[in-house]
C-alpha cells in the first residue's frame, strides 16, 4: 500500500509534531539492563482532551527489545498489556537515550563509555507502547504521527492501522484515522519500530561530526498526538504574506486551509477566521469523504491587506512581530475543528550577485548572513531550556542565522527562533540516504518518501519567519529525479521562500547553491581569512572554521580521563575519540603543531588549555572580522559564512564556539567580539585598521586610536583618526593603515585599537597579539591548507604578571540574576593583563551554566578598567552566592564573592 493510500497527512494541524525512536535487540537484553530495568515502567497514561480541535501530546512509553517479547503485537497493543521488565522513554525518546536516563548505561559522554555499548541489541525492532483515555467516543479521533526513526507498524487496541511501508521516514507526518478502534476508557497504542540506518534510510546521522551512538537514534523523537475532530477537520492551514519593499507600509494576506468532510453525508460549514480585530468568513460544501481548498485572499477579502503591518526583523535589526491566525470549522452550529498558525510579515530575497554567490536581503536591507551550524543533543533529547540558551548565546556573540545540516528539531523550535528573531537556513543531510547522486537511484517507494518528507517539512516551516531558506542538498545537488520531488511537493505547500541546491556551488532544474564548501575544516592562520580564495571572505561559505576547539578546563575534566588529558597535549598524532570518526579528523596533530611553533613549548596540560584558548580568540575573530570586512567589497565581495559549528552535539574537541555544557572559552568570546555592532578591526593582510557598522543606520563623529607596544609594555606607535562616518548595513571605512616597519618593535607584540564617539566615550575596543614574523600558507588540499612557516608570538611567554582586582556585585529579580564585575589592571609598570577570562562559579569553584556575559576574556594597560555582566537563571545557582573566578595570560587566578544587592 502507498504511503497516501490509507492514510491522510495533517500537516500544519499538528499543533506539537511528535517523533519517537525505537531499537532493536539482538540475543536479549545486557545482564545489566535487566538489572536496571523497572519491574513496571513509571509511564502515566495520558489523558486525552475531548474538545474537537484539541492535540494531546502522549506522555511517555514503555519500551523493550522485540527479541525480548514473545506476546503477539495484538497483545502488546492491547489496553492493560503487563510490560513487565520494560524500560519508561520519555515523549520523545530514542532508545539509547532510555536506556542512559534509567541508568542500563552509563553517561555515554564521558571517556569512551559510548564506545563499549554493545550493537547487536538494536539490530532489531523495539517495542514502543502508551496508553490513553477517551471519555467522548462521538467525536472522530486521529493518531498524528511523525518523527519515526526509522520506520514502524503502528497499532491501536490491537489492531494494525498502519505498517512500516507507511510510515516509514523520520519527518513524514501522518494523520491516522483511529475512530474505529477506539473505545470509552483506557486505549493502547503501540509502534514497532524498525532498526535506523541512515545510509538505508530517510533520517539523519553524524556523519563525521562525532561517533554515533549506538542504536543510530532509533525511536520516536517528536511527539505523538491524539487528535479530535468533529464531521468535517481543517488541514493545511497556513498563511502567505507579501509586503511592500523598501516602503514596508502595507502588506497582503492569503489565507488558506483545506477543509475535510470524514461523515457519510453531504454537509455545508462555516469557516470563519481571525488576525489580531481582523475576521472574516466563508461556507463551504462537502460531499461524503470530499476535501476542498478554502482560501481567503485580498482581493475577495479586503481587511486582509493591511496598512503599517509589524514587521518581523532579524535580531538587532528591529522587533520579532508575530501575528495569530484561528481558523474554526463550526457544522450544524457545532465547533468541529479549529486550527492555529503563528506567523510573522518580513520579505526575504536571496539573488545571485555578479560573482553567483548568494547575497541576502531582509526587509529591503542587504544582510551579511554571520551564521553558524547548530546541532541537537546526540541522542536527540529535547531540553527546551537549553535551545533557549543556544539562541541566548548565538544572539550574544552576534550570530544572526543558524543553518541545520538535516537535524531538523521539534516545531518549538522553529517558534523560539521566530522570537529571538534568529535566521534559519534548514536543509538535508550529506552523505547518507538524503544524497541520491551518493546513495544510487530511489525506488518507486523512496520518491513517495521523498515527497512526504518535503511535503511535511514544508508545512512546518513556510510560516515560520525565521525560516529564509531551504536547502535541497547538502554536499551535493540532488538528482533532478529527487530535486523534481522536491520541487512538486514545495509549490504544492506554497513555499515563498529561496530554495537552494546544494551547498558547493552547484545547480539543478532551476534551484542554484550561489554558497561554496571549500572548508576549511582544520587549524589555519588568521590571515587565511583575508585571501579571497578557498574558504576566504569572498562569496557565500556554507560551512567553515579552523577546526580544533578546546573546551574549558573545567569542561575537559567532566569528558576525559586524566590518561586521555595527559596524551591529548603530549601526542598531536593520538586518535582521539572525542574527535571525529573520520581519519580525516581523527587527530589534533595540524592545531597541536601550529599551537607550540606559535606560541611555544608547551609545558603541561595547563599551558595547553590557556595557549588554546589565545589561539581560538584569534582564529575565530579573524574569521568573522575579514568576512565583515569584505562585505561591502566592489569586487568578489563577502555574502554570507557558517561558523561550522555552533555548539557541539557531545562532548567534543573540534567544531564548536561554545561547548556541550554550555561553557565558553576563547572561540566564544572571539566572535562575540568581531561581530560588535559597531566595530573597530585590524587586518592581517594589509594592516589596515578598518571600523565596520553592522546597523542599519550611519554611524558618525567617530575617533579611532591606534596603538603598538612590545611585550615589555613599551609603545612603539600611535596614531588617530577622526571625523569618521560609516554607513549603516554592514558598512566600513578604513582609518588608517600601520606601517609596515615600526622602529624598534619586537618579533612579537600588542596591537591595541579603540574607537570612541563625539562624546569621548569608547564605542569599541579590540587587542591583537602579532607577529613580524608572518604566517606562509601552502596551497590548500582538502580538508585544510597547509602552512609552511609559523608566526611567532613566543614573545608572549615573557609578559610579565599582571594584577587585575575585582569587585562584584549581584542582584536577584524573578528566575533572572544579573553579576556585574568591574576589573582594574592595578599594576604600576607597563604591563598589559592580557586576555583576563572571568568565570562565574559557585561557591564550589563550579563553572555556572548557561550565562551570557557582556563581554569577556578583555586585556588591560595598567590603570585601565572595565566593568562587565553576566546574567543567569537564578535557579541554576542551586542557592548558591555567585562567585568570580579569574584569571588570564599572566594573571594570577582569583575569587571574588559577589556581594548580593538589594
Amino acid at each position: 500500500m502507498s504511503l497516501t493510500g490509507a492514510l491522510t497527512r495533517r500537516g500544519s494541524a499538528v499543533l506539537v509534531a511528535g517523533v519517537m525512536v525505537a531499537a532493536a535487540a539482538v540475543g536479549g537484553m545486557p545482564e545489566r539492563a535487566r538489572a536496571a530495568a523497572p519491574a513496571v515502567p513509571a509511564v502515566a497514561t495520558t489523558t486525552v482532551t475531548d474538545a474537537n480541535g484539541s492535540a494531546t501530546a502522549l506522555k511517555g512509553f514503555a519500551i523493550q527489545s522485540s527479541a525480548q517479547v514473545a506476546d503477539s503485537a495484538e497483545a502488546v497493543s492491547s489496553p492493560g498489556y503487563q510490560s513487565v521488565g520494560w524500560h519508561a522513554a520519555g515523549a520523545r525518546s530514542t532508545v539509547f537515550a532510555a536506556l542512559v536516563a534509567d541508568g542500563t548505561y552509563p553517561d555515554p559522554f564521558y571517556s569512551e563509555n559510548m564506545k563499549t555499548v554493545p550493537k547487536d541489541q538494536f539490530q532489531v525492532p523495539w517495542w514502543y507502547r502508551s496508553e490513553f483515555t477517551v471519555n467522548d467516543t462521538d467525536a472522530r479521533t486521529y493518531l498524528d504521527v511523525t518523527g519515526v526513526v526509522s520506520a514502524a507498524d503502528v497499532y491501536v487496541n490491537g489492531t494494525r492501522v498502519a505498517t512500516q511501508e507507511q510510515v516509514a521516514g523520520m519527518y513524514t507526518a501522518h494523520d491516522l484515522d483511529i475512530t474505529a478502534y477506539v473505545r470509552q476508557g483506557l486505549n493502547a497504542v503501540a509502534f514497532r519500530i524498525k532498526p535506523n540506518d541512515p545510509k538505508k534510510d530517510f533520517t539523519s546521522g553524524w556523519i563525521d561530526w562525532n561517533p554515533a551512538p549506538p542504536d543510530n537514534n532509533m525511536g520516536l523523537v517528536y511527539d505523538i498526538s491524539v487528535r479530535r475532530a468533529g464531521a468535517v477537520s481543517l488541514t493545511d492551514t497556513h498563511v502567505i504574506t507579501s509586503v511592500d519593499v523598501p516602503s514596508l507600509s502595507s502588506a497582503r494576506l492569503t489565507v488558506k486551509a483545506t477543509a475535510r468532510n470524514d461523515s457519510d453525508r453531504t454537509v455545508t460549514s462555516t469557516v470563519t477566521g481571525s488576525i489580531g480585530h481582523l475576521t472574516f468568513g466563508k461556507d463551504v460544501t462537502l460531499a461524503p469523504g470530499e476535501s476542498k481548498p478554502v482560501v481567503f485572499t485580498p482581493d475577495d477579502t479586503p481587511q486582509l491587506t493591511i496598512a503599517d503591518p509589524r514587521i518581523w526583523w532579524p535580531a538587532g535589526m528591529g522587533d520579532q512581530a508575530l501575528y495569530d491566525l484561528q481558523l474554526t470549522a463550526r457544522t450544524d452550529g457545532a465547533v468541529t475543528d479549529t486550527a492555529h498558525k503563528s506567523f510573522g510579515i518580513r520579505d526575504v530575497q536571496a539573488p545571485l550577485n555578479q560573482d553567483g554567490a548568494r547575497a541576502y536581503v531582509i526587509n529591503g536591507h542587504p544582510l551579511l548572513i554571520r551564521g553558524a551550524n547548530d546541532s541537537t543533543d546526540l541522542l536527540w533529547r529535547w531540553n527546551a531550556q537549553e535551545v533557549s540558551a543556544r539562541f541566548a548565546y548565538a544572539r550574544n556573540m552576534g550570530i544572526n542565522a543558524i543553518r541545520l545540516e538535516g537535524h531538523l528539531e521539534p516545531d518549538e523550535y522553529y517558534e523560539m527562533a521566530d522570537k529571538a528573531g534568529m535566521l534559519l537556513l534548514p536543509g538535508w543531510e550529506c552523505c547518507n540516504k538524503w544524497q541520491d547522486r551518493d546513495s544510487g537511484p530511489y525506488t518507486a517507494h523512496e520518491h513517495e518518501i521523498n515527497r512526504a518528507s518535503m511535503a511535511a517539512v514544508a508545512a512546518r516551516l513556510r510560516n515560520n519567519p525565521s525560516v529564509i531558506s531551504f536547502l535541497i542538498g547538502s554536499d551535493k545537488a540532488p538528482t533532478e529525479a529527487s530535486a523534481s520531488d522536491y520541487k512538486k511537493a514545495l509549490n504544492a505547500a506554497d513555499w515563498t521562500l529561496p530554495v537552494l541546491s546544494d551547498i558547493d556551488r552547484s545547480s539543478v532544474l532551476d534551484y542554484q547553491s550561489g554558497m561554496k564548501m571549500s572548508g576549511p575544516y582544520e587549524w589555519v592562520p588568521p590571515v587565511y581569512w583575508y585571501f579571497k580564495k578557498d574558504g576566504g571572505a569572498e562569496g557565500f561559505n556554507s560551512e567553515t572554521s579552523a577546526g580544533a576547539s578546546i573546551p574549558t578546563m573545567d569542561t575537559l575534566r567532566r569528558m576525559m580521563t586524566p590518561g586521555e588529558l595527559e596524551t591529548m597535549w603530549t601526542d598531536p598524532s593520538a586518535v582521539l575519540y572525542h574527535r571525529s570518526p573520520d581519519t580525516a579528523f581523527a587527530t589534533l596533530k595540524d592545531f597541536s603543531t601550529a599551537l607550540s611553533a606559535r606560541y611555544g613549548k608547551l609545558t603541561g596540560l595547563d599551558d595547553y588549555v590557556r595557549k588554546a584558548q589565545l589561539a581560538q580568540y584569534e582564529a575565530v575573530r579573524a574569521q568573522f572580522e575579514a568576512y565583515g570586512r569584505n562585505f561591502t567589497d566592489a569586487d568578489h565581495p563577502s555574502t554570507g559564512q557558517i561558523y561550522f559549528l555552533l555548539n557541539s552535539p557531545w562532548t567534543s574537541l573540534h567544531w564548536q564556539l561554545f561547548d556541550r555544557y554550555s561553557d565558553q572559552g576563547g572561540a566564544y568570546f572571539g566572535a562575540q567580539k568581531a561581530n560588535e555592532d559597531v566595530h573597530i578591526q585590524y587586518s592581517y593582510d594589509d594592516r589596515s585598521v578598518v571600523v565596520v557598522n553592522r546597523r542599519t543606520d550611519a554611524a558618525q563623529g567617530l575617533t579611532a586610536h591606534v596603538d603598538l607596544y612590545n611585550t615589555d609594555g613599551t609603545q612603539r606607535f600611535h596614531q588617530d583618526a577622526e571625523g569618521l562616518t560609516v554607513a549603516g548595513d554592514g558598512g566600513k571605512a578604513v582609518a588608517l593603515t600601520v606601517p609596515e616597519n615600526v622602529p624598534n618593535l619586537d618579533t612579537t607584540y600588542l596591537a591595541k585599537l579603540t574607537l570612541t564617539d563625539s562624546a569621548g566615550k569608547e564605542v569599541s575596543r579590540n587587542v591583537y597579539w602579532l607577529s613580524t614574523k608572518p604566517d606562509v600558507l601552502g596551497d590548500s588540499n582538502w580538508p585544510n591548507t597547509p602552512t609552511t612557516s609559523y608566526g611567532s608570538l613566543d614573545g608572549l611567554n615573557q609578559l610579565a604578571k599582571a594584577q587585575v582586582s575585582a569587585t562584584a556585585t549581584s542582584a536577584s529579580t524573578g528566575d533572572t540574576t544579573k553579576v556585574t564585575v568591574t576589573l582594574t589592571n592595578t599594576g604600576t609598570g607597563n604591563t598589559p593583563a592580557l586576555l583576563t577570562d572571568v568565570h562565574l562559579v559557585d561557591d564550589q569553584n563550579k563553572p555556572v551554566l548557561p550565562v551570557t556575559w557582556s563581554d569577556n576574556q578583555v586585556s588591560l594597560w595598567p590603570g585601565e578598567s572595565t566593568t562587565l555582566t553576566a546574567t543567569v537563571r537564578t535557579s541554576d545557582l542551586n542557592g548558591a552566592t555567585p562567585h568570580l573566578r579569574i584569571s588570564g595570560w599572566n594573571t594570577p587566578t582569583g575569587n571574588v564573592v559577589a556581594k548580593p544587592t538589594s
